[in-house]
């Protein structure tokens, strides 16, 4: 029987990294738990097979109930009645085997039914049921939203509202309007407190809200008066139960159709403030945003898998001119490649996922215990790393899921563009994912200050120390070449001082750095497990080479009076 999780022995390798055991022990806070709960770890080996339980179920779960319903929820999506949106029949059953199964509270402390789960392991959940259906992936990590409001929500709010999601209530979160899209500071839903009722009171439109009916929502609105900007918004607690919220209209997307996005009406719809106010965008929402990145980023690798194994099958089977087509080169190269993406993006995300749960855990320590001084430089260090790897993972990923669907679709020839076959839909799903919780071009501009003030440099040099296997030695030389071509690339443009100049080639040095990174990560993989990774480190590596050098030739070749160029190209059109 097929599992999404054991079928794909890699997950379990990231398992074991060597900061695996800081992560759990930070966790676990020393396992504190084993005497108060029944299913808390006792040591770092019994928590790791724990996880790998849990992995098990999932892929089974995924394998043989989600991605067979898959086709079905894709082709009935939900629909609108009376004001509410109803999934697709298929999707309630996702719903309830994943609640049977106790796949929800993921991370979430056991003191309110949760399974005290590490980003890691919540990650690999996430790209194993996004294989099976990235649209089902969607409803189920927005409970991820309760890591906002167990961060910055009361005692009280967390009794009431984190054991109804660790029981399997949906979470959304609602920000966007439909004059407030990247631009959150424009968000003008009105809240009001009301003296009376002792509650805050709601009023005005959200757009594009996934799972947009859901039973408990974190919603950013504008408390303050007369403010036009991000210092005047605060983030609400919305409870479904209490009315006051309903769907005007449900999006006819792209992709992704078993996740409904929604157009809300909110009529003095009663809420709570979470934390502070106006700290919503400052603070909340950042928060928010860069745990739903992360979730995006396992979205997108699951995806990436499921494409290549849709191509790589297809290849097999399929016969022309007298022979396998996985035997024609210009076919076994868009696979190898897209297997190399998938490796090294998975390197990144877990990498990325590692980072989070160090700095998190440090500080949750941190809100009951004083941190020493070594614990508090850990916490900065992680929360640093975690901040510079997050958009590379989420832009990085989100576009080789796009590239990796679209190679699927390519392989299958004319059959890949009937619907009959899944790599259409994977194709269709995987192109909101370099959209949503911010665009690829967003996460360059969260990226680009880690460019140019030399912080991914460093972690370059750092990672290159490390040892590699001695065949993959000549494979690290081409990458040492590339970091000179980088810093040279970068240096070129801060010596422009020209913020324009900056801005428009900050693309090509994102690229760059993301391309070195994973190729140092892939050859610390193919070191530690050469089976898995070594043909997927001799490709990604020169790919990657591939294209530092081009863009390299670009950047140092581009002058700032070129930038006339590209402006008159744009007048033209306008004018035309």
């Amino acid at each position: 029987m097929a599992n999404y999780y054991t079928d794909h022995p890699e997950l379990e390798f990231y398992l074991h990294h060597p900061l695996m055991k800081r992560v759990v022990e930070l966790r676990e806070r020393n396992y504190s738990d084993k005497d108060k709960f029944e299913d808390a770890p006792v040591d770092y080996e019994d928590a790791i097979e724990n996880y790998k339980r849990i992995l098990e179920i999932t892929g089974d779960v995924a394998a043989n109930v989600i991605e067979p319903n898959s086709e079905s929820v894709d082709l009935e999506g939900p629909h609108l009645e009376n004001g509410r949106m109803i999934y697709a029949s298929k999707t309630f059953e996702n719903m309830e085997v994943t609640r049977k199964a106790g796949l929800w509270g993921i991370s979430m402390p056991r003191r309110y039914g949760g399974l005290n789960l590490p980003n890691v392991t919540f990650s690999m959940l996430s790209e194993v049921i996004s294989a099976a259906d990235a649209g089902f992936q969607n409803i189920w990590s927005l409970q991820s939203c309760i890591d906002t409001l167990y961060e910055f929500g009361s005692e009280e709010q967390r009794a009431k509202y984190i054991p109804r999601v660790c029981a399997g209530a949906t979470m959304s979160m609602d920000l966007t309007e439909p004059d407030a899209g990247s631009d959150l500071q424009r968000v003008m839903l009105k809240a009001t407190y009301d003296e009376k009722e002792n509650c805050w009171r709601l009023n005005g439109v959200k757009r594009f809200i996934t799972n947009g009916d859901s039973d408990i929502h974190l919603v950013l609105a504008r408390s303050e008066e007369g403010t036009h900007d991000g210092r005047g918004l605060s983030m609400f607690i919305y409870d479904k139960e209490n009315g006051g919220v309903t769907v005007r209209h449900i999006e006819n997307k792209l992709g992704i159709h078993g996740s409904p996005t929604c157009e809300l009406v909110y009529k003095n719809a009663k809420a709570e403030l979470c934390g502070n106010t106006r700290m919503g965008l400052i603070k909340y929402v950042m928060a928010l945003m860069n745990g739903a990145r992360l979730g995006i980023a396992a979205q997108s690798v699951g995806v990436e898998q499921e494409a290549y194994n849709e191509g790589l099958a297809y290849a097999k089977e399929r016969a022309q001119f007298g022979q396998k087509i996985i035997e024609f080169p210009a076919v076994y190269d868009m696979l190898s490649r897209m297997k190399a993406k998938l490796d090294a993006g998975r390197s990144l995300l877990y990498m990325t996922a590692r980072y989070v749960d160090i700095y998190k855990a440090l500080e949750d320590i941190a809100r009951d215990t004083k941190l020493s001084p070594e614990e508090r430089q850990e916490m900065k260090k992680y929360s640093r790393l975690a901040d510079a790897f997050t958009p590379l993972a989420k832009g990085m990923n989100s576009e080789y899921a796009n590239q990796n669907a679209y190679d699927a679709v390519s392989i299958h020839g004319g059959s890949g563009f009937i619907m009959e076959y899944k790599s259409q839909r994977l194709m269709r799903d995987a192109r909101i994912f370099s959209i949503y919780e911010g665009t690829t071009q967003l996460q360059v501009v969260a990226a680009v200050r880690y460019i140019t003030n030399g912080t991914y440099l460093g972690i370059m040099k750092e990672m290159l120390q490390n040892e590699v296997a001695e065949a993959l030695k000549p494979l690290r030389a081409r990458v040492e070449k590339m970091v000179e071509k980088y810093e040279a690339a970068i240096e070129y443009v801060k010596a422009a001082e020209n913020q324009e100049m900056h801005d428009f080639l900050a693309r090509r040095l994102y690229d760059m750095t993301g391309d070195i990174i994973m190729s140092l990560l892939i050859l610390d993989d193919a070191t530690n497990a050469p089976e898995m990774f070594t043909k997927s480190a001799n490709v990604y590596v020169r790919m990657a080479e591939e294209e530092v050098l081009g863009h390299s030739a670009y950047v140092m070749n581009f002058k700032a009076d070129d930038l006339a160029s590209f402006r008159a190209a744009e007048q033209e059109a306008a004018e035309a």
